[in-house]
């Protein structure tokens, strides 16, 4: 076993198991936006490209989440404050949905309580730990 690895913390489940949903969340949002996208055709001429750009928008949210799960599956920090600030206002805006509509909307809800159980993965340990500051490696002279 070399040194960088034996060095190197393992990934807790609960950061894989987030990491997974949000590789599902990302994927999801790529067919989302090709469905928004392809619907353009279906939309009244004046409102083409507002749902042109719209579905492009969710296609490239959903590409970034893919790179930010890929850094928080190698324990970048910055990846997990980004993924942060992305699920919060996720979560404002599935919270903003729930109480403005006439109906309870169950998906909204879901969705805010896995964006929030995302978070507590990525913060609270035995996740935590996980993207821990580590000390650089000395310098070997050759």
């Amino acid at each position: 076993m070399s040194e960088a690895s034996a060095s190197a913390p393992r990934r807790p489940v609960v950061v894989t198991i987030a990491i997974v949903l949000i590789y599902l969340t990302a994927f999801a949002s790529l067919a989302l936006g090709i469905l928004v996208l392809l619907s353009r055709y279906d939309v009244p001429t004046d409102d083409v490209l507002f749902v042109s750009l719209l579905g492009a928008s969710v296609i490239l949210l959903g590409l970034l989440m893919i790179a930010l799960a890929s850094g928080l599956s190698r324990g970048s920090r910055f990846a997990r404050n980004l993924v942060t600030v992305y699920l919060v206002i996720s979560i404002g805006l599935h919270v903003t949905t729930i109480v403005s509509t006439d109906v309870w909307d169950w998906s909204a809800a879901i969705q805010a309580v896995i964006d929030a159980l995302i978070i507590a993965a990525l913060w609270l340990p035995p996740g935590a730990p996980f993207y821990a500051r580590r000390p650089a490696a000395a310098s070997v002279p050759a």
